[in-house]
């Protein structure tokens, strides 16, 4: 299946697939027969039960995590809104290929597979400013790669993305979806001094200007004011739905990404967790819109889906102590009076 019309998104996510109800309350009935106290571990037991629900099994899996990074060139790049040039986009990309970047270390501790899907880098997106980035074909184009990527069900999927000048159109489509201007979701991207931020600023307040009209539909406004990986990432997102596989989402770019989809269907996410909040200022914001409470808080904001690969760690322990620790009655231990 491709998406053929942003219709066909649309019906996609009013008919989303549930999760497995029965998985999580038997995951949740486990963990009140273990040797602890009830609730003692905290989160770790709220995660045990929310992969159990979306791998359909009380005893959750972490064999198979796969790492999906998704690179494209935004025409807005041009205005002086990063640190870096737009080029830095290919190097980076190369950079994972020969296996020299934070997520290749990562996502090696972490025993997951890492794929990286460059899309159309020689064509940046239309400058913002002036036109829509992508038109509706493009968006399409750019979705569908993302749901095709995902291939094979996987234990869980992690998404990451890498793009010059990402932020600032992240950013722009967040304001688009929520309001708030330029100033309440602009920030320093890849580190931007005052100046850059300044331009950065103009650029979004001029997109959201000129792009007025669509900010009500969710997928217009993804369109206009997105970029390519971030079209795609949606796409894995849902392709990662239909299969009823957990997702951990990346940083602010990542989240923006999908944030067009929790505005079409209420509990589009569910099977999406937050691994961590970024120290991109508007990443905060942006969680508390969708509902989404983070795992971690390290003061990240390299991207690449380097804070969800860490947060996998926190997904394995809340498994093992679900699957390894004894029962009450195994353990010969006596229960709570």
């Amino acid at each position: 299946m491709s998406f053929s019309n942003l219709d066909h998104i649309r019906a996609y996510c009013r008919d989303l697939p549930s999760g497995d109800a029965k998985a999580q309350a038997a995951a949740l009935a486990r963990q009140d027969t273990l040797t602890k106290p009830p609730g003692s571990l905290g989160r770790l037991e709220e995660l045990a039960a929310w992969l159990a629900r979306w791998q359909g099994r009380e005893i959750p899996l972490l064999d198979r995590v796969r790492i999906l990074v998704f690179a494209g060139n935004h025409g807005v790049a041009h205005r002086g809104v990063s640190a870096y040039p737009a080029d830095v986009t290919a190097q980076m990309v190369e950079n994972f290929h020969t296996g020299g970047a934070a997520i290749n270390q990562l996502a090696r501790l972490a025993d997951a597979a890492l794929d990286v899907v460059a899309i159309d880098l020689d064509h940046p997106t239309v400058d913002f400013t002036e036109a829509p980035a992508m038109s509706v074909p493009e968006f399409l184009d750019a979705a569908n790669i993302g749901y095709h990527s995902v291939g094979a069900p996987c234990d869980l999927l992690i998404v990451g993305e890498m793009g010059i000048a990402n932020t600032t159109v992240a950013s722009a489509l967040c304001a688009a979806l929520f309001g708030g201007g330029a100033a309440q979701w602009v920030g320093r991207g890849t580190g931007v001094d005052e100046t850059g931020l300044a331009r950065k600023r103009d650029a979004i307040t001029a997109a959201l200007a000129r792009h007025a009209r669509l900010a009500q539909d969710p997928l217009l406004a993804a369109a206009a004011l997105g970029g390519r990986e971030l079209a795609a990432i949606a796409g894995a997102v849902l392709m990662a739905r239909r299969h009823r596989i957990p997702v951990l989402l990346d940083g602010f770019v990542v989240t923006a990404a999908v944030a067009p989809l929790h505005r079409l269907a209420a509990g589009a996410l569910d099977h999406c967790c937050s691994a961590h909040v970024s120290a991109e200022q508007a990443h905060r914001v942006l969680l508390r819109h969708l509902g989404l409470d983070p795992l971690l808080d390290l003061g990240m904001r390299l991207g690449e889906g380097s804070g969800a690969a860490v947060a996998v760690h926190l997904l394995r322990a809340a498994a093992a102590c679900h699957a390894g620790m004894a029962t009450f009655a195994q353990a010969g231990v006596s229960g709570a009076t």
